[in-house]
Formats: C-alpha cells, structure tokens, sequence
C-alpha cells in the first residue's frame, strides 16, 4: 500500500514538473543598455523575477495558456507581451524611458510663460505688477521682455517688427476684441484687465499654437484662477483714483469682484502737463471686472465678464494750426466670456466657450465728428485626448461673428456711413509628440475661411525641441500665421484678401539653480500686406495687398533670483531689423515703431529693516525711423534714443496694509517718438516740425492699499 502511495505522490510531482515552463530573456533600454532590477511577472500571478545586472530574466511557472507578461521599472513605460506562456523563451525586451512632466523636454520656442506653476516660467504673476514703470499694467512689465518695443506714446504690445494691431489677445482661450482702454492720440493706453484675477499668463512671440489665429505677431494668453484659496476684500486708495476688490467661497463656486474708478483731474492739477497738451476734462474711468467659478467631481465651469466706461476732452498741438486742436472721446465697452470644461475618465477632455463684447466711441473733432460701434462673438469647442504620457491630440473648431458699423459727420452736418459684417469659421488639429524626455514635436494645422474675404487659408505648425541636459535645451519652430484687413479698410468693403507672414524660429534655453538664459533668433518674411494709395485709408482709395516685407532679429534674456540675497533682476535684449512695404508706403523701409535695439534692466530688492520691496527699472531704445519731406528718401531719418529710468517703494505698514509709491522716467529725459511735419512749406520752401512727445516727461503715483482677509496674513503686494 506505502509503495502504491509513494508511486502516486512520484507520479504527481513528475506531473507538476513536467508542466512547468521557463520564462526567460533579457531587458535593454532603447540603446541597448541592460537595465538591471526590473520586474518581469505574470499578471495576476506571484510568478516572477527581477532583472540581473547582465538585464537578463528566467523564472518558471506552472501558468499554461494565454497570458500577460508585464515588464516594469522606475523612470520606464511599463511594456506588456500578451500570448501563450509557451512563446515567452529567450524575449528581447526595450523599455522606453517614461515621459517627466516636471523634468522632461518642453516646447519654448517664441514663448514666454508667467505662471507659479510652470516649469518654464520667466515671469511670475507677481512681476507682473511689481515693475517699476509698469504702474501695474501688465502689457508695462511684458515690455521688458525680449521682442517686445517700447512705443512711449501708444502703450500696446509691438513684437518683433509687428505692429500693436498684429497682437491679439484671448481670456480662458476666448478672443478679446478690444483689450485696451480708449485713448487721445499720442497718448498711451492701458490694458482693461485687473491682474489679481488671473493665475498665469503666455505671451508667445511668434511661432505660436495651432489653436490661435488672426494675429501676425503674436499672442498673450490670459488664463483666470480656478480656485481662490481663500475669502478677502482689497481695498486701494490712489493719487488717480480708488478701487475694492472682493473674493467670496461657497464650497466648491466662488466669486470675485474687482473695480475701480480712475481720474485724473486732480493730479492734472497738481502737475499739469507741459508737452503742448491742454487737458480741458482730463481721463476718467469706471471699470469692473467679475469671475464666478463653479467646481465639480470633474469639471470647471467658468464667467468673466468686463465693463469700461472712459472719457476725456483734451486739446493738443498741431503744426497745421494756430490754436490747440480739440478732441473729446466717450468710450463704453462691455465683455462676456463663459467657458465649459469637463474631463472624462478616459482621459478625453472637451471644452466649451463662449465670447461676445460691445463697444461703441464717440469722438469729437474740430472738423467733425465718429461715431462707431463693433458687435463682436466667440464661440468654440475642442477636445483633447491623452492617448498616453507620449502623444497628445488637440483638436477643435470656432467662429467668429464681427458687425462694426460708422458714422462721420462733418462740419456742414452731413453724414458718411461705412460698414461691414464677418463671419470668420475656423478648425484646427495638434499633437503633441514627445520621443523621449529629450525630444519632442507639436504638429499642427489651421484653417480659416471668412465670409467677408471670400478667402479660405490653410496654416501649418510645427515646433520642436531638444534637451541635451538636465538644465538645457534648444527649440525649433516653423508656422504660416494669417490675418483679415484692419477695421479702418474693411469697413470699405475692398475685395481684398487675408495678410500673411511666415515665422521661423530658433531657441535655447536655460533653466536651473535660480537662473534663467534664453537666446532666440527668428526671421519673419510679410506677405499679402495691404497697400492703398492715399494718406489714410478712404472709400475712394485704391486698395491692393500687394505689400510685403521681413523682420529679423536676435532676443537674449538673463534672469538671477539667488546670486545676491532679496535681489531679483532681469536684462533684456533685442536686435531687430525690418523693413515693409504697406499702407501707403513709398518703398520698403522701417517702420517708425520699429528700432533697431532695444534694452531692458529690472532689479526688485527686498530690505527686511524697512520692510520694503524696492524696484528699479531701466529702458533704452535706439532712435526710431521717421520721414521728412525736406529729403527726398523716405523713413531715413531717426529720433534721438529712447531713455527712462524708473523707481517704485512698497512699505508695509503692517501685513496687510502697503504704503506703495512709483515714478516713471526719475530724471526725465525728453523722449521725443517722431516728428510732425506742416503739410506746406513755408515761405523758405521748408516743411516746419513739431517734435511728437509724451504728455508728461515723468508720472508720479502714490497708493495706500489694505487687504482684509480670513488668515489675516494676504496683502496685496503681489498686486502692486
């Protein structure tokens, strides 16, 4: 009986044994490097081995059929080899290294980031508002970036040989049809937007996504907050105005209000200006701003919306006249924007939005009046799809709906209507393909078709980039950029077509121990530019886009936070040469907003003893481009060089009270933008001028600012 039992249990084990299989092979990494200590194991099973220091694997299972064989290791995508357990001999396995969010390559070229959360960010929302001379603008503190130019008496954003009209800007990635106050001319503007509501911004200088259009230069991307972190009210009081600001919780929505009201009497007449102006109702506004915000399990639905009242009745210097020459403006404009998003569990995302604004002006002139009003809309949809950590699918469509509308009225009381109506549809697709945390590509497509064109237009994208190190890496990028007619000749209802420019970018960046180096070269080549044949553009004017040109350049930027103990400061650079042919251009030249170098030096200092944060900046442009018709060549002459040095002292009283204070261009220099020449010689034959200046050599401001909030710590410095 023993031996019949000893026989069965033999019998049994033979069995167990002979079913046994041998898994076996060896892992590499894509360079054929073994990679010691990875887990080889069958799904689901405690059959398993780990890699030895040759990377090879052999373990044995009882498993039969079709199974998973899963190969993991840290800082490697897991790989799967599914089949019979019989296959798994002798397997030659690569492991692809696994895409680091935080330390892998990431797309730079043309693009500056401000965000606490980004890892390529050479702005943070606090530079955003703590640069001297910005006076908390944020289109002043882009300005000393690289690429942009400092065109004194406009204020806008003119990027790299572009003018302000070829920057389009975009909140929650809806488009902003007006994003700056109405103005005098000669007179710089601000933007309409309050800084503290928005968590980050993108400012790409060319080269930009896919998903933009209508902009030959540039973009900036205006991103809101999500979730406030906590309930507070700000309240300012400042030598030009007043404002209150109020963020309110409940569970997951949220509300923040901002206004303001801006007016600039009294300080004109404290210091009246002295550049030939005479201010007759100096500036004011009444502006508010709001963001609800409503959180759930997986989605975020958002809404802003914006209001402006502004007016001023100002008389200037004209060389044509004796007298001052009048000019009075009543701006309204109103914006709604609402966006949707919703994240599924398969890693699919879908967004929604929404845009519509109104703006209406008034404008009185000595021989005559304007009255013009734009209806304008955004409505968008796109989804993405995260396939996994190497490619991202981005794809989408719009429309846009424009209805401008204006009446001139001259002096005899008779009236001249001009108008035009757009539809512009557009639809894009993106990838984003990353090889390796060294390498990645975005691809990308764009068409456009608008209504009042007639003219359909296909754009490509593409960037890449490449990280040799841990610190460095270097950008390449290519796209085909389009753009309708300004509103001054749409509204003439030309049969014209869509303006163009091509932008070819390279970029290397450096980000580590406190320290940021950027160095970008580009060359942009202009086409299809629109050309008339008069002074200004008229209904009777000769319209064609026969008008062309290029912008070429090279930006450097170096930015230190931790050499020097509470010192932060940035140096900008950027060389430009230009030349177009357009509007009513009589050859190719530069443009009058285009100087060759341009410089930017910002310091912001801490000093614990007097609890203060001091800011000095610096900015040099060289001479700009201007005509005089006392020569015969055209655009040869230039300005004297830009000059202005600016200071700003925030004191904290106590946590949540500051005492701030700022003067723009300390120790005035007389920057003189361009010449005003007579429209008839005088009785020598000469053409007489005027030098074109700001209103005022310097601007000074004083504001107290007092933050109440529940952790009793906030102040608003990071708004000053």
């Amino acid at each position: 009986m023993k031996n019949h039992i000893l026989l069965v249990i033999t019998f049994f084990n033979f069995s167990i044994l002979l079913a046994q299989t041998t898994i076996s092979g060896i892992v590499t990494d894509t360079k054929n490097i073994p990679i010691v200590g990875a887990n080889v194991y069958l799904e689901g099973t405690y059959d398993g081995a780990s890699t030895d220091e040759s990377g090879t694997f052999n373990f044995e299972t009882s498993e039969t059929g079709t199974q998973t064989l899963v190969i993991s290791m840290l800082s490697y995508d897991a790989h799967y080899e599914v089949g019979d357990v019989t296959y798994f001999k002798n397997l030659k396995i690569n492991l692809l290294e696994s895409i680091n969010t935080l330390t892998g390559v990431t797309l730079t070229a043309g693009t500056f980031e401000a965000g606490d959360n980004s890892k390529v960010s050479v702005l943070k929302p606090l530079d955003i508002v703590t640069t001297a001379g910005a006076v908390g603008d944020f289109v002043g503190a882009l300005q000393t970036l690289p690429g942009t130019t400092s065109v004194n008496e406009d204020g806008r954003l003119f990027v790299r040989g572009g003018s302000a009209e070829e920057t389009q800007v975009f909140i929650d990635g809806l488009r902003v049809f007006q994003p700056f106050n109405a103005t005098a001319n000669n007179t710089p503007t601000r933007g309409r937007f309050s800084p503290f509501l928005f968590k980050g911004i993108t400012f790409s200088t060319g080269g930009y996504s896919a998903e933009y259009g209508q902009a030959l230069s540039s973009v900036l991307l205006l991103n809101t907050t999500d979730v406030p972190n906590q309930e507070k009210t700000d309240i300012s009081i400042m030598s030009v105005g007043a404002g209150l600001s109020h963020t309110k919780i409940w569970g997951d929505q949220s509300l923040s209000i901002n206004t303001s009201y801006i007016n600039l009497a009294p300080y004109e007449a404290l210091i009246p200006s002295d550049q030939g102006v005479k201010w007759n109702s100096p500036y004011e506004s009444l502006a508010g701003e709001a963001v609800f915000r409503s959180k759930g399990d997986r989605s975020m639905f958002k809404l802003y919306t914006g209001f402006n009242y502004a007016n001023l009745d100002i008389e200037q210097e004209d060389i044509n006249f004796d007298d001052l020459v009048g000019f009075q403006l009543k701006n309204n404009n109103l914006y709604f924007n609402s966006s949707y998003k919703y994240f599924f569990e398969n890693d699919w995302t879908l967004t929604s939005g929404a845009a519509i604004s109104w703006d209406t002006n008034n404008i009185g002139l000595e021989e005559g009046a304007v009255d013009d009003k734009e209806a304008a809309s955004h409505i968008k949809i796109k989804a993405r799809k995260n396939f996994s950590s190497r490619f991202n699918l981005n794809f989408g469509s719009e429309v846009f709906v424009t209805n401008f509308d204006e009446t001139f009225t001259d002096a005899m009381d008779e009236s001249f209507t001009s108008n035009y109506e757009d539809r512009l549809f557009a639809g894009f697709l993106e990838a984003d393909i990353f090889f390796s945390n060294h390498f990645a590509v975005k691809l990308g497509v764009r068409g456009e078709n608008s209504s009042l064109l007639d003219d359909f237009t296909i754009s490509p994208r593409v960037s890449l980039a490449y990280k040799p190190g841990e610190k460095g890496q270097f950008s390449l990028a290519y796209g085909d950029f389009y753009q309708n007619p300004l509103s001054e000749v749409a509204k003439f209802g030309q049969p014209l077509l869509s303006e163009k420019t091509s932008h070819y970018i390279l970029n290397y960046q450096y980000v580590g121990d406190g320290k940021t180096f950027r160095a970008e070269t580009y060359y942009k080549d202009y086409d299809n530019l629109v050309k008339f044949d008069t002074d200004l553009p008229q209904f009777n004017s000769i319209y064609s886009n026969s008008g062309d040109g290029y912008a070429a350049g090279l930006d450097l930027f170096w930015r230190d936070n931790k050499s020097i103990k509470n010192l932060d400061y940035w140096v900008s650079y950027s060389y430009l040469d230009t030349k177009r042919d357009y509007r009513n251009y009589l050859e190719s030249a530069t443009p009058n907003f285009a100087p060759k170098h341009n410089l930017s030096l910002v310091t912001k200092y801490w000093v614990d003893e007097l609890r203060s944060q001091i800011g000095v900046s610096y900015s040099y442009g060289s001479g700009r481009p201007y005509d005089n018709p006392n020569t015969e060549e055209f655009l040869a002459e230039t300005t004297r060089s830009f000059n202005s040095l600016s200071l700003n002292w925030a004191y904290l009283i106590d946590q949540q009270k500051i005492l701030f204070f700022s003067v723009s261009n300390v120790l005035g220099f007389n920057n003189v933008s361009d010449y005003q020449y007579a429209d008839t010689p005088n009785m020598n034959g000469v053409f007489d001028r005027r030098a074109i200046t700001p209103p005022a050599d310097s601007f000074f401001f004083v504001g107290f600012f007092w933050t109440i909030s529940s952790d009793g710590k906030s102040n608003q410095l990071d708004n000053l």
